[in-house]
């Protein structure tokens, strides 16, 4: 293995690691190079279906039921980090997303819906990125952090502003991060997803493969290994240098941009029914 991506007696806590996608496939990616992976969900079920497996192969996986939205989660986290054997190194913010009824027109947005994909997106990313490169600096030790943004945080959302806002802040508090933690040696970066296939996005997206001819400048839409490869080089050694970016992994979504349809809504979206009801 090259040793820029050796991850042995370094410790990384992926937030969000048990929803069978990007935080799932990470998890086995940084265990099988070596991590000692801190796997965070809140769901005990899920830990159960997709991280009991990888301890059961005797991956150095370490799953931990908890909520990143609360400070008792992100409490738990790092006292977890603290009695695991080898070196804190990293963290990976997966922990967020939007369920299909947080879509619909900005005329409909109300304070409850607006702050719920804030938290659930945000502050699950910057409290716990806080809480790290505390840790980070009270040992003295370098680090990397890395978060999950969207490509609907880099350009528009349209009939999904909050998560489209929520996530566009997340690279504005990247940036703010790297800058202050430079000098300390921490790196903060953040990628930024197109459409890819993974539990979650299965709630919205249908299989149809002339569309992502269309829509993508790659003809398809990612796999959470190519995501997480990408979260792997921002982690590692490799990107030594690199720190205050997000990166998009969209396939070339963004050199288009015409995944949006007569009546601007996204084209990903699954059926006629669920359009016509988020433009209500």
């Amino acid at each position: 293995m090259n040793q820029s991506l050796d991850f042995d007696g370094r410790i990384v806590v992926v937030s969000g690691a048990a929803g069978g996608g990007i935080g799932t496939t990470l998890t086995r990616m940084l265990a099988e190079a070596g991590a000692t992976v801190i796997g965070v969900s809140r769901s005990q079920a899920n830990i159960d279906k997709y991280l009991a497996p990888m301890t059961a192969q005797g991956l150095k996986v370490v799953p931990l039921a908890a909520d990143a939205a609360t400070d008792e989660g992100v409490t738990a986290t790092m006292e977890q980090v603290r009695r695991a054997k080898g070196q804190l190194h990293g963290l990976v913010n997966v922990a967020g997303g939007a369920a299909p009824a947080t879509w619909m027109s900005s005329t409909r947005v109300n304070r409850s819906d607006w702050r719920a994909l804030f938290s659930q997106n945000l502050e699950t990313m910057f409290f716990m990125s806080q809480a790290v490169a505390a840790e980070l600096k009270s040992q003295g030790r370098p680090g990397s952090i890395v978060s999950i943004s969207s490509i609907s945080g880099m350009n528009t959302a349209p009939f999904h502003v909050a998560y489209g806002a929520a996530k566009a802040a997340v690279v504005a508090v990247t940036r703010t991060m790297a800058a202050e933690l430079a000098q300390d040696n921490i790196r903060v970066n953040a990628i930024a997803p197109g459409p890819t296939e993974t539990p979650a996005s299965a709630a919205y997206i249908d299989k149809d493969e002339e569309r992502d001819r269309r829509a993508i400048a790659m003809g398809r839409r990612g796999r959470p290994e190519e995501q997480a490869g990408t979260i792997m080089f921002l982690l590692s050694d490799l990107s030594s240098y690199v720190t205050g970016q997000t990166i998009l992994v969209d396939g070339g979504l963004n050199l288009k941009w015409t995944h949006l349809g007569a009546d601007n809504t996204s084209l990903f979206l699954k059926d006629e029914s669920f359009r016509a009801a988020i433009k209500r």
